[in-house]
C-alpha cells in the first residue's frame, strides 16, 4: 500500500500506547481516523486531542471480545467515511499478578487474554476482510502479535501471541490465494513504552481473577519506561506497509533469539530455553530489545 491521503485507517486499541501512536501516524499521512478502545475515558481524549487538530476522526468503545462490537465498529466506520483500507489489529492485554506454573494460570485469564488478543484479530479478520473485498480499493492489515510469541513459560500471552503469528500467515496465504487488493503484516516487537504492564485496569469483572483481587499489574513500568518509543515504532510499520513487509520485527536485540529458538526446534531439542534477564544484561540500547 502506497498512498495513504483521504483513506481510512481502523485501530483498535487506539487510544494509548502503541495505537496511540500509529493514530498519530496515519493522521500525518493524511487518513481519516477510527479510533476503537475499551477505556472510554481514554477514548474521549485521544479523539478530543484529535479534533482540535481538525482531524477527520471516529471514536469508538470496542470490546475485541465480542465479535458483534467489532461488527460494530466497522458499521460505524462505514456510515462515517464509507470504506476501511488499514486496519490495525492492535488491541492486546496481559494478565498481571505473581507468575505461576502453566497448570495453575487460573481459566479466567486464558479465557481473557485470548479473548482479547487472539480472538479479537480473528474477529477483526471475519469483519473487516469481507468489507475490504468487496470494495477493492489497496488496502493493508496489519496484527500486532509480540516477540513473545516466540519465548516459551511466557503464559496466556505467548501462547495468544504466537497465535496471531499463525493467523497472519494464515491470512497473508488466503489472501494472495484469492488475488485480493491487501496487504498484510504481523508485528512482533520487543518491550516499547507503553501501559501494557497495567492492562489489569481494563480487566473486565467477569474475568476477575480471585488471586489477584487488587488488579496489580507486571510492574514493570521501569522497564518499559526506557524502552522504544511508540512513535519510533510507527515509523517502522508504516516503512514495512510502504514495501509490503510481512514480518516486522522492529527490535533487532531479539533476533538471536528467535533464530535460536528455531534452530532448537529443527534439531528436535527441547524445550527451547530463554534466560531474559541474560537477555537484557547484555547492555543492548532500549529500542534494540
Amino acid at each position: 500500500m502506497q498512498s495513504f491521503q483521504g483513506k481510512t485507517a481502523v485501530i483498535t486499541g487506539g487510544a494509548g500506547g502503541i495505537g496511540m501512536a500509529f493514530a498519530d501516524r496515519c493522521a500525518g499521512e493524511g487518513m481519516n481516523l477510527v479510533l476503537a478502545d475499551i477505556e472510554e475515558a481514554a477514548l474521549q481524549r485521544a479523539v478530543a486531542h484529535f479534533e482540535a487538530q481538525g482531524q477527520a476522526v471516529l471514536g469508538v468503545v470496542t470490546d475485541t471480545m465480542d465479535k458483534d462490537s467489532l461488527a460494530n465498529l466497522l458499521q460505524q466506520a462505514a456510515r462515517r467515511f464509507a470504506k476501511v483500507h488499514l486496519l490495525f489489529n492492535n488491541a492486546g492485554v496481559v494478565n498481571g499478578g505473581a507468575p505461576k506454573p502453566i497448570w495453575e494460570v487460573p481459566e479466567v485469564d486464558w479465557r481473557w487474554v485470548l479473548g482479547v488478543n487472539l480472538y479479537g484479530v480473528l474477529h477483526g479478520l471475519q469483519v473487516f476482510v469481507p468489507h475490504m473485498l468487496a470494495h477493492g480499493e489497496q488496502c493493508h492489515i496489519v496484527n500486532t502479535a509480540s516477540i513473545a510469541a516466540f519465548i516459551p513459560a511466557n503464559g496466556p500471552y505467548g501462547v495468544s501471541k504466537y497465535g496471531v503469528v499463525t493467523i497472519s500467515e494464515a491470512l497473508a496465504q488466503g489472501l494472495a490465494a484469492a488475488n485480493a487488493n491487501i496487504g498484510a503484516s504481523v508485528l512482533c516487537p520487543g518491550f516499547v513504552n507503553t501501559q501494557i504492564g497495567d492492562a489489569e485496569r481494563n480487566r473486565p469483572d467477569a474475568y476477575d481473577n480471585p488471586d489477584n483481587p487488587e488488579r496489580k499489574g507486571l510492574g514493570i513500568e521501569a522497564l518499559m519506561s526506557g524502552s522504544k518509543p511508540p512513535e519510533e515504532l510507527a515509523s517502522q510499520v508504516f516503512e514495512a506497509i510502504r514495501s509490503d513487509q510481512f514480518y516486522i520485527l522492529p527490535h533487532s536485540g531479539w533476533d538471536d533469539m528467535v533464530r535460536d529458538h528455531a534452530a532448537a526446534i529443527v534439531a528436535r531439542e527441547g524445550p527451547y530455553v530463554f534466560d531474559i534477564e541474560a537477555q537484557i544484561a547484555r547492555g543492548l540500547r532500549g529500542e534494540d530489545v
